[in-house]
């Protein structure tokens, strides 16, 4: 069964292909999620059976809304889908985009609505095995550590988060979530 995301092609937001618009590296609407807990960040390992970047550290959950669908459901129904994560409020941190190469010529040139969400004390993960392969709960600064000493252990997008991005991302939260 295909996908069909939005992609803009000629100006128009049109359906298309997920692979399709990662072959042609068209421009397409995404949504991530970051979970937080205090000063840590729920992360994920993408299952080795991903078509691009598999077994790469990345934020807790991401992908691609369907067609007609608003960037907070397809977050709330993507955080469930991959690490069975309900019921936790999100709140919209940032609207990005950004262009990445992704490995065996395929691109995200992605539309990206961000949301964070703050885990409660006890919070249930159960990763999805088909789309993660590990989580692991890291602290802000040993993330941040990791991925400038490491990057290739990280996905493209998830460098481009907190290199560029992570001020506006995590806000007010910054302080807390790095420890400062």
């Amino acid at each position: 069964m295909s996908i069909m995301i939005p992609a803009w092609i000629d100006g128009t937001l049109t359906p298309v292909e997920k692979l399709e618009a990662h072959q042609r590296g068209l421009r397409h609407k995404a949504v991530s999620v970051f979970v937080i807990r205090g000063t840590e960040v729920l992360m994920q390992q993408r299952a080795m059976g991903k078509y691009h970047t598999p077994g790469l550290w990345a934020n807790t959950c991401c992908t691609h809304p369907d067609w007609d669908e608003a960037p907070l459901d397809c977050a709330v129904r993507r955080l469930d889908e991959e690490v069975g994560i309900t019921g936790l409020p999100l709140t919209h941190r940032h609207h990005l985009e950004y262009r990445a190469e992704v490995g065996n010529g395929l691109v995200e040139h992605e539309v990206v609505d961000v949301f964070l969400g703050r885990a409660p004390q006890g919070l249930t993960v159960v990763p999805n095995p088909d789309e993660v392969m590990a989580v692991e709960w890291m602290d802000f600064h040993d993330l941040m550590a990791q991925v400038c000493n490491q990057p290739e252990r990280f996905t493209p997008w998830l460098r481009i988060y907190l290199t560029d991005h992570a001020e506006t991302i995590f806000g007010a939260d910054l302080e807390q979530v790095a420890g400062a």
